[in-house]
């Protein structure tokens, strides 16, 4: 059941209008590609560790952080009392799902929402979507399909769907987990399984402009749009298939089977030129390759357990004609593209043996000449700036930001993306959010 979130992840393009180059304005940032911009990053850490510029009290979640316009969007999950589910139970809970807006210089509130909501899945601490802004309004979507739309500046509800009434379903057993996509005028949810599994709002108004798709289970892979013969596909998954709609309306442009163990299909298809790939728990791979002539894909192959990466909190990274990643076993691997051997594979920034579902963040640093960096934000709260490359792993400089405060498989982890903006790192676990300076 450790496969539960589809926190993380790098997608296909840009899919958002970007705000200011130094904003985080949603999932994976202003490009959606998990790939931060801004020059005059730190390189290597100062003795002392970097700076901590605020820290913030909040509650419960998975959900990491939006930056945009000087403020900070994150959602968490408060209990009414001390309730404790185990993560690996699926029984209820009730308490209050809030959306908080903090300033981005000091951390101090400036407006808050919230709203009750009783938690019937697995892994309980709280929601797993990232908040999006997007002219001056913020969208959210709660663990149990609440969505919402605010006005960004004075928290005002706009709007608001119930995705579990609207579309007859129920919670996935990890919850909802797919990072809503703005496309246009369009917000575009996985919304659930019998009625459709995903589907288009009007931006302003909330109204379904389109619906698309059934599925057994819903899943939890945040939809992604790429371009490929010519034609805009916005690629959807569910455990039992990989397929791209249109995004202006939802019409079916191609489609075909996929197998995932107990429903666990979390990371977004990702692109390496011609092809596209997508690993699931227990070796569940899928390497496909994109027609140049009209939409649609051919099977390369299928459900190699010894090559690929099953990918489970992290979602890989495309570089260098590679898929970077971490497999199942917390294993960092660099897959080749087509044939899903290895360049590498070794423990990475989790030690020498990582465990199970190992987790740390990837994002490429490209504001320097030194486009192979990256930092990885590991599970016990420590941020890495490390080297990946067609020839491995190296690690330059390591500093601790926060403490792991839940729990998985008997060890504390902090299972939350982080944001970068501004020169800066926000980064949050159950108990608090933090801003630490990058500056050089």
């Amino acid at each position: 059941m450790h496969r539960f979130l589809a926190l993380v992840a790098i997608t296909i393009g840009p899919l958002v209008t970007p705000a200011c180059g130094d904003d985080w304005p949603q999932w994976m940032g202003p490009g959606r590609d998990n790939v931060w911009r801004e020059a005059g990053i730190v390189e290597r850490f100062p003795a002392g560790g970097p700076e901590v510029l605020w820290r913030t009290p909040i509650a419960g979640g998975y959900a990491g952080a939006a930056v945009a316009g000087g403020r900070v969007f994150v959602t968490d999950y408060v209990t009414d009392a001390d309730v404790k589910v185990a993560n690996f139970e699926r029984k209820a809970s009730t308490g209050r799902e809030r959306v908080l807006c903090l300033d981005e210089a000091t951390g101090a509130m400036l407006w808050k929402h919230e709203y009750p909501v009783t938690y019937t899945i697995a892994y309980p601490a709280g929601p797993r979507c990232t908040p999006t802004v997007h002219d001056g309004r913020v969208y959210t979507l709660g663990a149990e399909g609440d969505l919402l739309c605010f006005e960004a500046a004075t928290g005002k509800v706009t709007w608001s769907r119930d995705l579990k009434k609207d579309y007859a379903t129920k919670a996935a057993l990890w919850g909802w987990a797919s990072h809503p996509l703005v496309d246009g005028d369009r917000l575009i949810c996985v919304v659930g399984t019998d009625v459709a599994h995903a589907a288009a709002f009007d931006l302003a108004t909330g109204t379904e402009i389109w619906r698309t798709g059934t599925a057994a289970e819903q899943g939890y892979v945040p939809p992604s749009i790429i371009e490929a013969a010519g034609v805009r596909q916005l690629v959807l998954a569910k455990p039992d298939g990989v397929y791209a709609v249109e995004p202006e309306s939802g019409k079916l442009l191609w489609q075909t089977p996929y197998n995932a163990d107990n429903g666990s299909i979390i990371m977004t298809p990702v692109r390496v030129g011609d092809h596209l790939y997508i690993g699931g728990y227990q070796g569940k791979n899928l390497m496909l390759k994109l027609k140049a002539d009209v939409p649609g894909v051919d099977v390369v192959w299928r459900n190699k357990p010894k090559q690929g990466i099953s990918a489970v909190n992290v979602q890989p990274f495309a570089a260098d004609g590679l898929v970077y990643g971490f497999h199942e076993s917390g294993e960092l691997r660099a897959m080749r593209v087509p044939d899903g051997d290895f360049a590498w594979k070794g423990a990475g920034p989790l030690g020498e043996r990582p465990q199970g579902s190992g987790t740390a963040f990837l994002t490429k640093h490209d504001g320097s000449a030194e486009s192979d960096h990256f930092f990885l934000f590991t599970e016990t709260g420590d941020l890495v700036i490390a080297k990946l490359t067609p020839q491995g792993y190296e690690e330059l400089s390591r500093a601790h930001l926060l403490k792991p405060t839940n729990n998985a498989f008997g060890r504390a982890v902090v299972w939350c993306a982080p944001a970068y903006a501004t020169k800066s790192i926000i980064v949050r676990n159950d108990a608090e959010i933090v801003r630490v300076s990058l500056a050089e």
